[in-house]
């Protein structure tokens, strides 16, 4: 008898035991499901697998939109992560989104190289339920929305009256691109050269859209070529976010400041010495953390069957993107460019 209580003893307690062990995993899940009001993910309390694919990697301007990705998942509680190439290439970019359909993800948000290269990948992820969001890709065909943080030749007319201002109005300038295929590039020089043809007839164009392909190296080079050719050459405005740099670099090398004024998209932390210098005039850019948030958070909003909600004056919780221009459906534009010049340059620290 004494036997058979001692075990019906130890059978309850291990009962209890594993009672409190039950309760105390179920309070550690909970807890971490409410720590801080960041770990909840969506509304619906569901976390989403977010992949942002940008063009290259190790570079200020992409360093910058992860840091808006990693904020975005901190604050919503979604996985959110950023992966590129190490150079600019159509063909890694589609590698990477291939990779990421195999892990399926729920949605992609992506700055392509070459629109037209992706939209076959694109669309396949989309074939697989993976929801699809691009940045300086207007027009694309494979994609639930497109974002852009203006209208593109608004904001190359923007770069064009301040690339006149700085050349008096007058005289030889070029322009560069990324790449011929990277739509957004295209559409600021487009913007740019309609609105010095309309507003400043005593400028001319001597080179148009030269490809840098996102290289400050090459920047710098087609500037020197150019200028060889045309000795004249008074401006220079760069579409990839390397190309003023790229530019500003060889007018200090080629005793140039002074003679040659460049503007073009870039971030403060790459150009403020050019522009303190005189080798750049001004830069003008958006802040691609907050293209970031903006383009993740309307991945959220697509996976919360939130899409229809998305329309004219559209506000999406993100600087520059409160009050959305919405064309054809599923273009959007917000209104987040900024001019930087070195007056200004110490307002910025990215």
């Amino acid at each position: 008898m004494v036997k058979k209580r001692s075990m019906s003893a130890v059978a309850m307690l291990l009962i209890f035991c594993m009672m409190i062990l039950t309760a105390c995993g179920g309070s550690n899940s909970e807890s971490n499901n409410e720590s801080g009001g960041t770990g909840n993910g969506g509304k619906d309390g569901k976390k989403y697998k977010i992949a942002t694919v940008v063009k290259l990697t190790g570079v200020a301007w992409f360093d910058r939109m992860e840091e808006g990705v990693k904020e975005f998942g901190k604050t919503t509680g979604h996985d959110t992560f950023m992966q590129g190439p190490q150079k600019a290439d159509a063909a890694l970019q589609v590698q990477i989104i291939e990779d990421l359909i195999a892990q399926k993800v729920d949605a992609i948000t992506v700055v392509p190289f070459s629109a037209e290269a992706l939209e076959p990948v694109l669309k396949k992820a989309r074939d697989k339920g993976i929801v699809v969001i691009t940045h300086e890709a207007d027009g694309m065909v494979n994609t639930d929305f497109n974002i852009e943080a203006f209208d593109n030749l608004e904001y190359g007319a923007f770069l064009m009256d301040n690339l006149a201002k700085a050349m008096g109005e007058e005289g030889e300038y070029m322009t560069t691109v990324g790449s011929l295929t990277t739509k957004s590039h295209m559409q600021w020089e487009e913007g740019a050269y309609n609105r010095q043809q309309e507003k400043y007839p005593n400028m001319k164009a001597v080179a148009r859209q030269l490809e840098t392909n996102d290289d400050q190296k090459i920047a710098s080079e087609k500037l020197r070529e150019t200028f060889k050719a045309f000795p004249n050459l008074k401006g220079f405005q760069g579409a990839s976010g390397n190309d003023a740099a790229g530019a500003a670099l060889a007018i200090e090398e080629s005793g140039l400041i002074g003679k040659v004024n460049v503007v073009g998209t870039s971030v403060p932390s790459v150009s403020q010495k050019y522009l303190e210098s005189g080798a750049m005039s001004m830069i003008g850019f958006w802040d691609p953390a907050e293209a970031a948030k903006a383009m993740n958070s309307l991945a959220v909003k697509v996976l919360e069957g939130k899409a229809d909600e998305i329309k004219e004056g559209f506000d999406l919780g993100v600087p520059g993107y409160e009050k959305l221009i919405v064309k054809d459906g599923k273009y959007l534009y917000g209104a987040a460019w900024v001019g930087v010049t070195k007056e200004n340059v110490t307002d910025y620290d990215f």
